[in-house]
């Protein structure tokens, strides 16, 4: 069995006993398998996860993983150059929402 992840968030916390097979789903597979391959390092992972984020617009994802990509050795600066580039890729409105988010977890908000 994988080992679980580093650490768990709140959100995930609060989807435990409501949806827990999913939860585990996501702690084994997602977090203690998949970020745990040697393939790529965490810092890539968080890079290509955060790219994947913005593109698709995933506003509620980002706040977790921009938080991540930090705590993984991206920049502030890294994250904001990878949001500008998708504005040309992903849309103007995904960036300038990302851009939102970022702009609050870099400021230290809403923490999830």
């Amino acid at each position: 069995m994988s080992k679980p992840p580093v650490s768990s968030s709140a959100a995930r916390d609060a989807l435990r006993a409501f949806a827990p097979k999913f939860v585990g789903l996501t702690d084994e597979v997602l977090f203690g398998d998949v970020w745990e391959r040697p393939g790529l390092s965490k810092r890539d992972r968080s890079m290509i996860t955060c790219a994947a984020l913005i593109a698709l617009n995933r506003t509620e994802q980002q706040v977790g993983h921009f938080q991540r990509a930090l705590d993984n050795g991206v920049t502030k600066d890294e994250i904001i150059e990878m949001i500008t580039h998708l504005a040309f890729y992903g849309g103007w409105p995904v960036s300038m929402s990302a851009a939102k988010v970022a702009k609050n977890v870099f400021e230290g908000g809403d923490k999830k």
